[in-house]
């Protein structure tokens, strides 16, 4: 219910000794101390120590924006996805992903790769359940000293559930909603004696909306497994296989520089056509081992294999005077393995009057992919593309595939090793102060390019090498137990492969890698044990992009991007009735670089609205009834990059009632969109703009026990 007991501080890791009780400094904790575990009541205040930073600090003493998005709201918000958490995420806005992965933008910064899960990458484009997840956690900021390259505008961890000792319950639920959409969910702990609990989570899922054609069918589990070894050890093991199933929808074309007005419903593809299927096994061992009460341990290894497919056919124009429309299309297969093994070591010393917490690791890893393309080829048109009359549905030409026209192998190969110190000066000041140091290869085999020749300069055999050092600092001041003040600078790195390791060429594979730069400042406040607020100033850089010069097509010249904004949360409970999750994001981004006859011409970064609101408030009314009413307002944004097509600004409101039938079973309905406006959320580009669903209602039903 409301009320629960999360216990929120965990000692992680280290390998070192601390200091014997006699040589610490008069009134400092002895060795047998064990760091202070904060109890939190609220269900939505959740855990106050993200799991992505790897410490045990408390958010408090963090200096970077953190947003956590716990499975209790998660679940009062109906929420089925990543997008629709990004959508009551501050500083993030969602995006289309061509409707058939997750794709967001942080702080101005678009990724379809900065995804982790239980602090490992999950790289692979696929849209992730949230079945068996605790939380989502969004650190903001340039974070490759926690997580590596990438992750210029944050990074997205996924944080999921582990089998509980001395635990034994079954939840059940299923949903249906207006459009026939429905989902089941099973969440089950057994304790196998004091030592040993086995866990299952499972996820059976119908998918439906207002589109026309548009469906699918996605299921899901994940078994874990934890032995206590003994009193200082635990080993937890986890195997979670996905499995995806879909029609690619990539929305409605632009017309006179704005969303087509309309055709809500029309599906412009080929329900044949447009298709994605997904398969994932994902398998990890972790073990954390307690060293004494100050120093601890934890390792994980992961493997996982993913196998993606989609093909599509997508509108590039419209025009109604004319009364035409124009499809391209293509299909694409992608294979990826993922090796990671992760180490990392906490503890806690002093020296002298200073107190440290010290985290040091390594991460090594090993990511081979295969991807291919094919164009769409139309008989009429004798090309990828294709102009025909315009009718509702579309009456689409005859098309088949061409032979591959990408075909493209992968080895990427990256070590790390990082060193992070926070001190602790006096009772007000702390001093975080780190270093990354990472070294990614990457050896691509082009096989088109190969049988192609060496004659136009690209034999087919591509590799760069990069060795990247990657600070972070921050200052915290708290004049309170309850209050920080911090400024934080930190840097992180993307290669010239890309985010998927698919845009290395010869005219790049020498150049440095794209680099990201974060300045902040922020606020942290408690003003009790349930309510936390915090505000914060940054300032992005992206330095070294390369784009064509304009002036000569045969040199790149660099480029880069600047975002500065302001991000403010509230979130916990306001009194014993009401319960309260908002945010303000104000963002301003623009281009670095770019000329146009030889004159500055920067644009405003694309899926970057300038203000955007959120609310969830949840008031309860008796221990058998709530409601909760949530409001997403988002400003205007580009479609894209060109600046040539815009969409408007809206304001979503959706609301919630909760039934406690008895203590096993609950009811809630869920309402989106209650005014039923229309409304364009995201884009993939000017002509694939998302429609927003009309008023729709989804009833949940829960039981335990």
């Amino acid at each position: 219910m409301l009320c629960k007991r999360v216990s929120v501080a965990m000692l992680l890791v280290a390998t070192s000794h601390s200091l014997n009780a006699q040589d610490q400094p008069p009134g400092q904790p002895s060795q047998d101390t064990v760091i202070e575990q904060i109890l939190v009541r609220g269900a939505y205040f959740g855990q106050r120590v993200a799991a992505g930073s790897k410490t045990s600090t408390p958010l408090l003493d963090v200096p970077q924006s953190v947003s956590l998005m716990t499975a209790e709201q998660i679940n009062d918000q109906a929420l089925t996805s990543i997008a629709a958490v990004m959508q009551y995420t501050p500083g993030v806005s969602m995006g289309q992903g061509e409707d058939h992965r997750d794709q967001v933008t942080i702080r101005g910064q678009n990724t379809t790769a900065d995804f982790f899960i239980d602090g490992l990458r999950d790289d692979v484009q696929y849209f992730r359940p949230l079945y068996n997840l605790d939380r989502v956690e969004v650190l903001r900021g340039a974070n490759a000293l926690l997580f590596g390259r990438g992750g210029g505008g944050g990074v997205v961890n996924r944080v999921t559930k582990t089998a509980q000792l001395e635990q034994d319950f079954v939840t059940i639920a299923g949903g249906i909603d207006s459009f026939g959409a429905h989902s089941s969910t099973f969440d089950g702990n057994t304790s196998l004696g004091q030592s040993q609990a086995l866990r299952l989570n499972a996820l059976v899922e119908k998918l439906d909306n207002h589109r026309d054609f548009k469906d699918g069918d996605r299921w899901a589990f994940q078994p874990t497994y934890t032995l206590k070894v003994a009193d200082t050890t635990t080993l937890v093991a986890s195997w979670e296989r996905i499995n995806d199933d879909r029609v690619v929808d990539r929305g409605v074309p632009s017309f006179n520089n704005a969303p087509l007005q309309g055709y809500t419903d029309t599906f412009f593809g080929s329900p044949s056509m447009n298709i994605t299927a997904f398969e994932g096994d994902i398998i990890r061992f972790r073990v954390d081992h307690r060293l004494n009460p100050r120093w601890s341990v934890n390792a994980t290894a992961q493997y996982a294999d993913y196998q993606k497919y989609y093909r599509n056919l997508y509108p590039t124009n419209i025009n109604l005077t004319a009364a035409t429309v124009s499809l391209d299309g293509y299909e694409d297969t992608t294979a990826r393995q993922n090796a990671l093994f992760q180490l990392n070591l906490i503890g806690q010393f002093w020296t002298g009057e200073l107190e440290h917490t010290l985290l040091a690791g390594a991460e090594r890893g090993n990511q081979d992919t295969a991807n291919a393309r094919s164009d769409a080829y139309f008989f009429d048109s004798q090309d990828d593309q294709i102009t025909f009359s315009f009718s509702d549905p579309l009456v689409i030409p005859s098309s088949t595939l061409t032979a591959p026209v990408r075909n493209r192998a992968s080895e990427v190969s990256f070590t790390s090793l990082f060193l992070q110190d926070e001190v602790s000066v006096g009772t007000d000041w702390s001093i975080i102060l780190g270093l990354r140091w990472d070294e990614f290869a990457i050896n691509v085999i082009d096989t088109i390019e190969i049988n192609n020749g060496a004659g136009d300069g690209n034999s087919g055999l591509l590799s760069s090498r990069d060795r990247e050092i990657s600070p972070r600092a921050g200052i915290i001041y708290k004049p309170s137990d309850t209050l920080s003040l911090y400024g934080s600078y930190s840097m992180t790195f993307l290669p010239r492969s890309g985010d998927q390791f698919l845009s290395l060429a010869p005219s790049t594979a020498s150049l440095a890698p794209e680099e990201f730069t974060n300045r902040e400042l922020g606020i942290k406040w408690n003003p009790s044990t349930t309510l936390s607020v915090a505000a914060s100033l940054f300032h992005i850089t992206r330095e070294n992009g390369a784009t064509v010069d304009p002036n000569d097509p045969e040199r790149s010249v660099l480029t880069g991007t600047k975002t500065r904004g302001l991000e403010l949360q509230l979130n916990g409970t306001i009194n014993d009735k009401l319960m309260l999750n908002a945010s303000y994001t104000y963002l301003d981004g623009t281009e670095l670089g770019r000329f146009v006859s030889e004159r500055p011409a920067n644009r405003t970064l694309a899926q970057l609205p300038q203000h955007k609101l959120t609310l969830w408030a949840d008031w309860t009314f008796s221990s058998e009834w709530r409601a909760g009413l949530g409001v997403i307002h988002q400003d205007e944004q580009f479609a894209s990059l060109s600046n040539q097509v815009s969409l408007d600004g809206f304001t979503r409101v959706d609301a919630a009632v909760f039934w406690e039938v008895s203590s096993a079973l609950s009811l809630q309905l869920n309402v989106e969109n209650v005014f039923d406006d229309a409304y364009f959320p995201a884009a993939h580009n000017d002509n694939n703009i998302s429609v927003g669903r009309p008023l729709n209602a989804r009833l949940t039903a829960r039981y335990r026990w």
